[in-house]
């Protein structure tokens, strides 16, 4: 009798066990169909396109070159010969042992692994002849001929700079630093740009006071910087300009000089920067893709860009993209990332003018963790730099699970033209505190907010909505 009672239960409940179960698979398709239709669902795919280079089992020392590592001796032959050697051969490592090498440029030869042994420096000149011949580069968006950059590949493939070594690009306030404010020369390379000048009529080097980078690829591919060191950086530190397959990881930039930004790619696809630490005198990483008609007469934009678990203190911004953007930018992924300085301006900031212009879409962030910033949370400025007739567009950016501890001024900024307003904000689990003020939005549509609390209150799309129109 009993036994029946307990089928007769159990034919009552299947039922119910049934629908609970379809409901449970639905809910389980719903969230497999919202994360494949989320920008995320891209990640795997770009992942798999980058991929850092290999080389032959070689190495060639530079000491065997006649390289003394005194910190005195000028060792710009002994590595040129080095690697020339060994490309000669088929690539391998370029081995640079424990001790202090005074250089010039260095210039990169494809198949070329740059390898730093734990307890070497490079040790760059101060002297800029030593940055001669000049090559072809970019300087803030604008291409021209300069001195090299302290290290150099042009047209080359196969390339990396790796080890437990330092890189010391020995600027200081009286020795390439000091060059930061040389505005004529800087004014003149713009008036070149605007009045489309060929490139190679636009010679600058000896008796002009334009910085080079300290580790620029031009038109490079399958590239590697994995392990290095590097401080007092001439200017920007790693500079990809229209390269392609670079991976950045494990680095350290201790470099506080004026423009020392960290990594900064231009019209460069397929980048993943990653496991990485940045201490800099400006963004620690900025997205780029040329200046005004240099960019829009190439019309290659920054994409596929991958900031992954990487640690950020001083800099004028974490994640930066612009402002020379001119290319434009799409499919920026930055996640599991920690910030905190009283000296980091700002956590996400996207920055252009109508001079600049640019399409700058897709872009993604997620699950960041700040200590403590001085400007904003999230900016979006349309106002940098001067007007012009290319209005910029900015549209499709999400930001979710951004935790911020001790905020600054802003927590959420917006400024944007009127006829070309930021579209299709997303931001989710969102929790900012000890912001001065909350938002300041002009001119943002189809802005959603889910879960985001500033200054522990709830921050709704109806209230920003209001505020942007």
């Amino acid at each position: 009798m009993k036994q029946e009672k307990l089928s007769d239960k159990l034919l009552r409940l299947l039922p119910c066990a049934i629908l609970a179960l379809t409901l449970l698979l639905h809910g389980c398709a719903a969230h497999t169909d919202s994360e494949n239709n989320s920008p995320w669902s891209q990640l795997d795919e770009i992942k798999a396109k980058i991929n850092p280079p290999t080389f032959q089992d070689r190495d060639c020392l530079i000491t065997d070159y006649g390289a003394v590592g005194d910190g005195e001796t000028m060792n710009t032959d002994a590595v040129a010969l080095a690697i020339q050697d060994c490309y000669e051969q088929g690539g391998g490592r370029v081995v640079i042992p424990k001790g202090i090498f005074l250089t010039g440029a260095v210039q990169l030869l494809s198949n070329i692994n740059l390898h730093l042994q734990e307890g070497a420096t490079l040790l760059f000149s101060r002297n800029p002849e030593d940055y001669l011949p000049m090559v072809l580069s970019r300087f803030e968006g604008m291409d021209y001929l300069n001195y090299s950059s302290f290290i150099y590949a042009y047209e080359q493939k196969n390339i990396a700079i790796t080890g437990q070594g330092t890189l010391d690009g020995n600027a200081s306030e009286d020795h390439w630093w000091n060059w930061a404010h040389s505005y004529d020369d800087r004014d003149r390379l713009l008036k070149m740009n605007e009045a489309e000048v060929p490139i190679y009529d636009r010679k600058f080097g000896p008796g002009f006071e334009l910085r080079p980078n300290f580790v620029q690829f031009y038109r490079s591919k399958n590239i590697l910087v994995s392990g290095v060191t590097l401080k007092r950086s001439p200017m920007w530190n790693i500079h990809p300009v229209l390269s392609e397959n670079v991976t950045v990881d494990n680095i350290r930039i201790e470099s506080l000089g004026p423009n020392n930004d960290g990594v900064n790619p231009e019209s460069s696809k397929n980048v993943w920067i990653k496991n990485s630490y940045f201490d800099t005198g400006d963004d620690c990483i900025a997205i780029k893709s040329g200046r005004n008609q240099d960019g829009r007469r190439l019309g290659i934009s920054s994409e596929n860009i991958i900031i992954e678990n990487n640690q950020m203190k001083d800099g004028n911004g974490g994640v930066v993209l612009g402002s020379e953007i001119s290319g434009g930018v799409r499919n920026v992924f930055a996640q599991d990332l920690t910030m905190d300085s009283p000296n980091l301006e700002r956590v996400l900031r996207i920055k252009t003018s109508s001079k600049r212009g640019g399409v700058i879409e897709n872009i993604n962030m997620r699950n960041v963790e700040v200590g403590q910033f001085k400007e904003a949370a999230i900016k979006i400025n349309m106002f940098y730099g001067d007007p012009g007739d290319f209005m910029p567009t900015v549209r499709d950016v999400t930001v979710k699970n951004l935790t911020v501890t001790n905020g600054g001024q802003y927590g959420i900024v917006i400024r944007a033209y009127p006829e070309s307003p930021v579209q299709n904000i997303r931001i989710v689990n969102t929790d900012i505190d000890g912001v001065e003020t909350p938002t300041k939005v002009e001119n943002a549509e189809n802005i959603e907010l889910e879960n985001v609390r500033i200054n522990g209150d709830e921050i709704t799309t109806e209230s920003i909505s209001s505020a942007a129109s």
